[in-house]
């Protein structure tokens, strides 16, 4: 994303965001002016036409209230939360991994012993989270002790590594392999299949998986509220918010196979297969995005230009701003226009103590300040495409 935003030239315009612990509200740009009173928000909210604009309305309050905010409250509010979030993140992953581990023997008990198709299904898909949910553990634990002198850039990439192999384990061999068998010979009995008899009901094969969803739902409703606060964590949920869909799925079909239509049984079997794979290719390519670059949310863009344009009477106007995913975090590049006039020890403080407070911002891995006399340049540092021959 790029702007020219044009550095406002009041007298009374605080040179930087002032010393160290100041609360003052920096507002050049009379933002604040722009603030809904919750009286206001709560009538909107009471009229159903209106209820889009009170929303709306909303997230704009959150935005200025976030733009005003000093950078040491963001870093400051990012770390209270961090560590009130510690211990329960870390009974999420723990207590997720000690449930896929006795969940994965009662559901294959259940499939071995009912021979149903959309339960080993299922079955098949709680074997590889076992597997996959302790090399996310180790990942995870190996990101936080790496050498800093061999790995200068931390290990945050590798927790999306470790995400990504989480979700292409069971994608290249549950769902990529095993459950084309399973995909296979469902295809197979509905082709073949003569009569209409129906297969055997095994309740104790549905009380098993019935159980497991039920943990399932548990974990799912625990770590929702905990998936923002680590991509760990968002990475499990989605685990448990996908099997809840197999194992609910699963149980239907199975137990319709057995007292309703035969052919229940392996169509829930193709469709859980199906459903799971595409489920898991679109977690993959989310979390490549974040390995790729993809760019930062709107919000934060707006955020870091807002902050650079008041850092500084200096600043003249902020060129350009780009922030963008290295991993889970954000690597943050900010092009700002200072008089050509200007001393060059100035120019280099005032770049350092801008790019020092960018990254102390939550979320913010590395920040990059570059500084011009003009706008006519290209902001792009990248190398000049090879000529054609």
């Amino acid at each position: 994303m790029s702007t020219s935003c044009a550095q406002p030239r009041t007298s009374d315009t605080p040179d930087i965001e002032r010393a160290s612990g100041s609360t003052s509200v920096i507002d050049p740009f009379q933002f604040r002016d722009g603030l809904i009173p919750d009286e206001e928000l709560d009538g909107l909210r009471r009229r159903k036409q209106h209820k889009p604009v009170a929303k709306y309305q909303g997230k704009q309050n959150e935005l200025i209230i976030s733009l005003l905010k000093p950078m040491e409250e963001h870093t400051e509010d990012a770390r209270v939360e961090g560590e009130a979030y510690r211990l329960p993140v870390k009974i999420a992953v723990y207590a997720s991994l000690a449930a896929n581990l006795g969940l994965c023997i009662l559901q294959m008990y259940a499939a071995i012993s009912s021979l149903s198709l959309s339960l080993i299904a299922t079955g098949i898909d709680s074997v590889f989270d076992v597997g996959s949910n302790v090399l996310l553990w180790w990942l995870h634990r190996k990101a936080e002790r790496l050498d800093e002198n061999r790995w200068p850039v931390g290990g945050a990439r590798l927790e999306t590594i470790g995400n990504i192999i989480y979700g292409a384990g069971p994608y290249l061999f549950s769902m990529g392999s095993v459950n084309l068998v399973v995909i296979v010979e469902s295809i197979r009995t509905l082709a073949s299949k003569d009569g209409d008899e129906l297969s055997a009901f095994h309740l104790p094969s549905i009380i098993a998986v019935g159980a497991a969803l039920a943990v399932k739902f548990i974990l799912f409703l625990y770590c929702y509220s905990l998936r923002h606060q680590s991509s760990q964590v968002l990475v499990l949920w989605e685990d448990h918010r996908n099997d809840l869909f197999i194992n609910g799925f699963g149980i239907l079909m199975s137990a319709g196979g057995s007292k309703l239509r035969w052919w229940l049984d392996p169509t829930g079997a193709i469709i859980i297969a199906l459903g799971v794979i595409v489920s898991w290719g679109m977690t993959i390519y989310e979390q490549f995005g974040l390995l790729a670059g993809k760019s930062a949310p709107h919000e934060f863009l707006q955020l870091v230009i807002f902050k650079a344009a008041t850092f500084s009477d200096e600043i003249e106007k902020v060129d350009t701003v780009r922030a963008y995913h290295s991993g889970p975090n954000y690597f943050v590049e900010v092009d700002v226009v200072m008089d050509a006039n200007t001393p060059l020890w100035k120019a280099h403080d005032l770049s350092q103590q801008l790019q020092d407070r960018i990254e102390v911002l939550p979320n913010v891995e590395r920040a990059f300040v570059h500084v011009d006399h003009e706008t006519s340049h290209v902001p792009e540092h990248r190398k000049n495409p090879r000529p054609a021959v």
